[in-house]
């Protein structure tokens, strides 16, 4: 065995084999305690270290025999103290045995601090190569922290304010009418493309002239700010438009570290997925310019009442400015003493020349051009306009359109949620001037006839009326009310009042169409049972004529009492035709009339005419005398078909409405035929006569052809005038109501004004005629189409062809009232006929559906509804007692009737 041991290292074995020196003392008592001597063995290495150490289990060391013999043969002392070391390691790792060899030296560290072999201070300054590696590993670190942040960090939807816009509402003629809806702040969001260049490029050259390049973040930009406030220059953000952008769409307005991180890093991220465009795009239409405006469209108007398209590139320049600062460089003064319109005014036009040089500077404007555009001097906004909110009548105005577009029959696709987030242009077919002398004359009326601190009576007094364009039906003007802030109905959409005498036409356009029932013939009958009634038709126009069926039975109500209808003032006029009926608004033909007809034929007339179905009242015997309740638009749309012959325009009032530079929707003319054209043409002449020599004669003022029907209701609650000339239908209604108390109801007008009673043709005739007067000056007079004749003369009870019809004497001149003064007497109930009760009809809804005496209902009973005075008709009377806001029937275009805007 011994033959086989291999001989004895060379030269620097013997050194190797010797004991280590006195340091490897105390490198052992580090590793494990103090080690006993060690036995020499045969090779010369302490048996322990040939051996290794073997720890207390009985497990061979890491640095054992084959260790010491690699280090032997080496023959280097070095390598032998690492095996020795080695083998004290080894123990450590074995359990802590008793110690490894001599001399073995510290092992070397990751991180060397304390430094090793350094004593006093110097074993605590650190080497360069440990400053130099934290440097890079904290920057590594942060590299990695902010790639794992921009990883887990997704652009958010913006902010519900960067998203709420303004409505932007035309008049007409194309120009701003308000501003409204939507969210908070007047923005409207405009394409790119319609925002100029020379506005695009002063922005750019005076806030981040880099924007195309960087990528978002412009680190250069944030120290050169932090530099300038360090040495006490001008205050920058350092911001990039990209930044600008995220914070105004994104984030809020907060200057904490937290929100500025998250600022940079979303800013990145939109550099990095959006194009450039829509970045300039999207801060142009978010930014603060003052005045209230939010983006650069609403800027404009503020400032110089054009759109961002029309903005010249001296007022660009300028509105560049206003984003620095806006309540600093608005020429009109801002809040505090330092903004003075002075020192804005300097302040603005300094900014202005420096932007316009920033703009060559960068090679964007021409030396020339710049010159040429100082020269002319800055470009002075217009004063600040007062903001209209919604005062007056344009309150009116603006939910009278909303309601259109919204309605699911409109066709638009907007739905009012989508309309009140706003971003929309909606241009009305609202005539400026006529709204305005609509609600001037109303006013001039009331301020010269109506006190209420002189006659209580005059309390609560209110008007409506509207303007319809016959032909197309645009609605042209509105009156709402005195103020759409104070007043939240709308006067001049659904309000319950009843329209009284002014449906008459409706009951007669029936009768020429349709024709009246053969009494001799079958219950069903179809149109070769009916014979087409003529004006010239006669019918008993006698006070308290009994009611008849149209085979001349008399008619009952449910508890077999007849009905014996009413006149105005209990006049009777004997037999008369249907104009002279007409002319004078005598209910006992008209009520008579409808009978023979049938009550369905007046209502689908009605209907076609341009009535909406939801104001109508139950189809009792005073459904011909008017206790329905149409609106003001309605009525006036309606009279606009006999104007065209016979043709129905559905009126509306939004021709366009756009959104970003898209049309969402274009009104297209709706139009239907409704009467053949003699039976329209007759129905104007009839009326012409109303004005010419019957209860309308106050029209006659008005100098031109016009036809027009008077209405007053049961105990003088309302009055209406409604009438045309061949270009403009207008209806004017009057009524009293309380709109502020808790239990609402119509009361009477006796009195109102310092007249004996209310009627038609008194300040609803007045206020129509100054009206129309106005808005026609400068129109060309047309005259009304010659009528065919139409119909055969009929004879309905009481009536025959022997006796002459009793006519009226000559009509009376334009100076004087119309008979039409109602008797002081209250109307007389049929005989045997049952008290009169309402208790069970919807409030101020005149299409109540119970079975009580009023109200409609087949009983009969005291109220007139359908005269134009107060008189007896089954079913007239409005009711009493109600809020009006509970009625839901709907407005024009289907808005809640009675609905409030608080």
């Amino acid at each position: 065995m011994s033959g086989n041991r291999r001989k004895p290292p060379q030269g620097r074995g013997r050194r190797a084999a010797q004991p280590p020196p006195s340091p490897g003392r105390r490198a052992a008592s580090r590793g494990g305690g103090q080690a006993p001597p060690s036995t020499p063995g045969p090779d010369g290495y302490g048996r322990r270290a040939a051996q290794g150490h073997r720890s207390e289990s009985g497990a061979p060391g890491h640095g054992g025999r084959a260790e010491a013999r690699r280090a032997a043969q080496g023959g280097g002392r070095r390598r032998a103290a690492a095996a020795a070391a080695a083998g004290a390691q080894g123990g450590r790792r074995g359990g802590g045995g008793r110690g490894r060899g001599r001399g073995a030296p510290e092992r070397k560290r990751f991180i060397d601090y304390p430094r090793a072999g350094k004593y006093g201070v110097r074993r605590w300054i650190p080497s360069w190569k440990l400053v130099t590696g934290l440097c890079f590993g904290f920057f590594a670190l942060m590299v990695g922290l902010a790639g794992i942040a921009l990883a887990l960090v997704d652009i958010p939807n913006p902010k519900l304010a960067a998203k709420q816009e303004k409505n932007v509402y035309y008049w007409k003629d194309g120009t701003q009418m308000v501003v409204a809806g939507g969210g908070d702040h007047n923005r409207q969001i405009v394409g790119i493309n319609e925002i100029p260049e020379s506005m695009q490029w002063a922005v750019i050259a005076a806030e981040n002239e880099s924007f195309y390049q960087d990528s978002g973040v412009d680190p250069m930009g944030i120290a050169r700010a932090i530099g300038r406030m360090a040495m006490g220059g001008e205050t920058q953000s350092g911001s990039t438009i990209t930044q600008q952008y995220v914070k105004n769409t994104y984030l809020d307005q907060s200057q904490t570290i937290a929100r500025k991180a998250k600022e940079l890093l979303i800013s990145v991220k939109v550099g990095a997925k959006m194009e450039k465009k829509d970045i300039l795009a999207g801060y142009l239409n978010t930014g603060y310019y003052g005045r209230g405006a939010y983006g650069i469209q609403a800027a404009a108007q503020a400032y110089y009442r054009v759109d961002a398209n029309q903005l010249s590139a001296s007022q660009s320049a300028f509105l560049a400015a206003t984003l620095n600062g806006p309540n600093l460089y608005d020429p009109a003064g801002g809040v505090g003493s330092a903004a003075t319109p002075e020192k804005n005014r300097k302040r603005a036009e300094a900014r202005w020349s420096w932007t316009l040089d920033r703009e060559v500077a960068i090679g964007k404007m021409k030396k020339s051009t710049r010159d040429a555009i100082k020269k002319k001097g800055f470009p002075m906004p217009k004063d600040p306009k007062k903001s209209t909110q919604l005062k007056g009548q344009i309150g009116y105005l603006v939910d009278l359109a909303n309601n259109y577009i919204t309605n699911d029959s409109t066709g638009s696709g907007i739905s009012e949620r989508q309309l009140k987030q706003g971003g929309y242009r909606i241009h009305t077919t609202f005539d400026k001037k006529k709204v305005t002398k609509l609600r001037k004359t109303v006013e001039q009326v009331r301020k010269e006839n109506i006190d209420p601190d002189k006659r209580d009576v005059d309390k609560y007094v209110q008007f409506g009326g509207a303007s319809v364009r016959p032909h197309d039906g645009a609605i042209e003007a509105i009156y709402g009310g005195a103020d759409a802030t104070t007043h939240f109905r709308n006067n001049a959409d659904y309000t319950g009042v009843q329209v009284g005498s002014t449906f008459k036409p409706f009951v007669m356009a029936a009768a020429m169409r349709d024709g009246v029932r053969d009494p001799d013939g079958p219950e069903v009958q179809g149109p070769d049972m009916r014979t087409k009634v003529s004006p010239k038709s006669i019918y008993n126009g006698d006070n308290k004529v009994k009611l008849r069926n149209y085979d001349g039975s008399v008619w009952h109500d449910k508890d077999g009492k007849e009905w014996h209808q009413r006149n105005d003032g209990n006049e009777s006029r004997g037999m008369i035709t249907l104009r002279t009926a007409m002319q004078f608004s005598v209910n006992t033909p008209f009520i008579q009339l409808g009978m023979d007809v049938g009550l369905d034929k007046v209502k689908q007339a009605s209907l076609d005419a341009g009535v909406n179905e939801d104001s109508l009242a139950k189809t009792t015997p005073t459904f011909s005398l008017g206790t329905s309740a149409p609106s003001a638009i309605r009525m006036a749309s309606a009279y606009g078909t006999f104007a065209t012959s016979g043709t129905h325009a559905e009126p509306y009032s939004v021709t366009k409405v756009e959104r970003k530079g898209k049309v969402e929707y274009q009104h297209k003319k709706q139009t239907k035929p409704a009467f053949d054209r003699p039976v329209a043409d007759n129905i104007t002449n009839m009326l012409e006569t109303v004005v010419q020599k019957g209860t309308g004669t106050t029209a006659r003022a008005l100098g031109r052809p016009a036809a027009g029907k008077t209405g007053t209701t049961d105990d003088n609650r309302s009055a209406w005038f409604t009438g045309y000339t061949p270009q403009l239908s207008t209806s004017v209604g009057m009524w009293r109501v309380d709109d502020k108390a808790k239990s609402q109801k119509f009361l009477k007008m006796y009195g109102v004004g310092g007249q004996k009673s209310i009627h038609g043709a008194s300040f609803p005739a007045e206020i129509w005629t100054k009206y129309m007067k106005e808005a026609l000056k400068g129109t060309e007079v047309k005259d009304f189409p010659v009528p065919e004749p139409i119909g055969e003369k009929v004879y309905g009870d009481g009536a025959s062809p022997d006796p002459t019809p009793t006519e009226t004497s000559a009509p009376p001149s334009p100076s004087e009232k119309p008979s039409e003064t109602p008797s002081d007497e209250p109307s007389e109930s049929p005989s045997n006929s049952p008290s009169s009760s309402n208790s069970s009809c919807p409030p101020l809804d005149p299409r109540c559906d119970d079975d009580q005496d009023n109200g409609g209902n087949n009983n009969g009973g005291n109220g007139n509804g359908g005269t134009d005075g107060p008189g007896g008709g089954p079913g007239g009377d409005t009711g009493d007692t109600g809020d009006t806001g509970d009625n839901d029937s709907g407005g024009i275009f289907g808005g809640p009737a009675g609905s409030r805007r608080e």
